[in-house]
């Protein structure tokens, strides 16, 4: 049996943080992955679809960027030129270079401190740990759905790493992969059906955010379908050789290719949880407020929740290791940054007005229309800020934005409502004109002005 200070189980972006910060600290660490090591966002997610939304937004605007080119490219991002599977070399002897012991293989509790761990030869081995991260990840959930099964449907794993577009495409749930992948393939002539069943693309954001990007995959192409869903599928039943999805509402749509962006599912059932005596609900582990599900057994990364990114994996993926080298600290989850790239790009952080409602804050929000601002009319741009905020505590609650570069200006919202920063101080900061940054400011303006007249009427009483 080998021991260990910290064994990590998964080598995603949860997993590698973890790892990194641990032997950088000067721990024993083992990190075991039955798959690729880097986990899904540089091969079948962030990296590659990035990469294709650019060389999709240079092509829609007459650039030279064939298709050709762009699958050269997302190729080349994930290290899988010239074969069909990714190479995670790169990965492993980073991990290696920084001390940890790289373990290619499946991994399951044996007891309280003890992993067993089971190579593809069949071999196994025994660890001993003081502490064990769970950094799983998650995977495409797989509808039961009728006729599913006589076609091979796309998760985003075939979405961002064909080489050939497909003749069409229905894209099952308009979540971030769904709207992101809609608008990629549009803008290569592709024909896009995109079927959510809810009123609005992204429900999740902002309304505004919604209807701003609604609007633009409209423009590019995209046939959407809401309010309605996916009841069964006839395969190759449709128009030269097209599956045929028949929807709730008694109508169907067409794709020679499925595309399934219905949500994540975590692979915990093999981790033999019971040996440490923990019991999933509803397939998720379920954390404390220092990531723990058991004594000295930690979980970061998508099956920790709350939400699912990239950034938030490696933020507890450090966290988890820190709580297990002894840090007297606990995960701060009130401010996630969300974003999708799509053109215009959303982002958001914080809480939409009726959730800060519904937690009982006094909440009001202000909106400034982005197209009429001078960054709407020098960049022929289309966007809003919206700012949430706690009339009592003159502080922001949440934040929306849609409009270009949206991604990189919702930092300021981020760090606003992580430090509980008052309205007061935003609106006395001064942002470059004309950018979304001084539009999102105006909006902290307009917040604060009209809270401070309410005060001074109060007052005045």
């Amino acid at each position: 049996m080998q021991r260990f200070d910290i064994v990590v189980i998964g080598a995603g972006g949860a997993g590698e943080a973890a790892v990194h910060l641990a032997t950088g600290r000067g721990a024993s660490v083992a990190v075991i992955d039955k798959e690729l090591f880097g986990g899904s966002c540089p091969y079948w997610a962030c990296m590659p679809s990035k990469a294709l939304l650019h060389a999709a937004s240079v092509h829609h605007a007459g650039g030279d960027y064939p298709w050709s080119k762009a699958s050269d490219f997302r190729d080349y991002m994930i290290n899988r030129e010239g074969t069909d599977w990714p190479d995670d070399g790169g990965h492993v002897s980073s991990l290696e270079g920084a001390g940890a012991t790289v373990i290619r293989g499946s991994a399951r509790f044996a007891g309280p401190g003890r992993v067993t761990v089971t190579t593809s030869d069949g071999a196994e081995t025994e660890l001993e740990a003081s502490a064990v991260i769970v950094a799983v990840g998650s995977h495409s959930r797989i509808p039961d759905l009728p006729g599913l099964q006589d076609i091979e449907p796309w998760s985003n794993r075939q979405g961002t790493s064909t080489r050939e577009l497909p003749k069409s495409v229905v894209i099952l749930g308009a979540g971030p992969t769904g709207v992101e992948l809609s608008q990629m393939y549009a803008r290569y002539g592709v024909a896009v059906t995109l079927v959510h069943p809810r009123e609005r693309i992204n429900d999740k954001d902002h309304p505004k955010s919604s209807e701003i990007v609604a609007a633009a995959l409209e423009a590019d192409g995209v046939t959407m379908r809401l309010n309605v869903r996916a009841e069964r599928i006839a395969a190759r039943d449709g128009t030269d050789g097209s599956h045929v999805v028949h929807l709730s509402d008694g109508s169907t749509v067409e794709g020679h290719e499925i595309l399934l962006a219905i949500g994540r599912d975590y692979p915990v059932e093999e981790l033999n949880l019971g040996a440490i005596g923990v019991e999933p609900v509803d397939a998720r582990l379920v954390v404390d407020d220092r990531l723990r599900i058991a004594e000295n057994v930690y979980v970061a990364g998508d099956v920790a929740g709350p939400e699912m990114h990239t950034h938030l994996a490696h933020y507890q993926g450090e966290m988890a290791a820190r709580i297990a080298l002894g840090d007297d600290v606990r995960p701060d989850h009130k401010a996630i940054p969300r974003a999708i790239y799509t053109d215009p790009e959303s982002a958001s952080v914080g809480l939409r007005l009726e959730e800060a409602r519904e937690r009982g804050i006094d909440a009001d929000e202000f909106s400034v229309d982005l197209a009429m601002t001078a960054k709407g009319y020098t960049a022929e741009a289309k966007g809003h800020a919206t700012v949430v905020v706690d009339r009592r505590a003159g502080t922001v609650v949440g934040a929306f934005l849609a409009g270009p570069g949206v991604s990189e200006t919702i930092h300021e919202a981020v760090l606003a409502i992580k430090l509980q920063t008052p309205l007061a101080v935003l609106a006395d900061t001064i942002h470059a004109f004309p950018t979304v940054a001084r539009v999102l400011g105006t909006a902290f303006t307009n917040a604060h002005r009209e809270l401070d007249a309410a005060a001074a009427d109060g007052k005045a009483a």
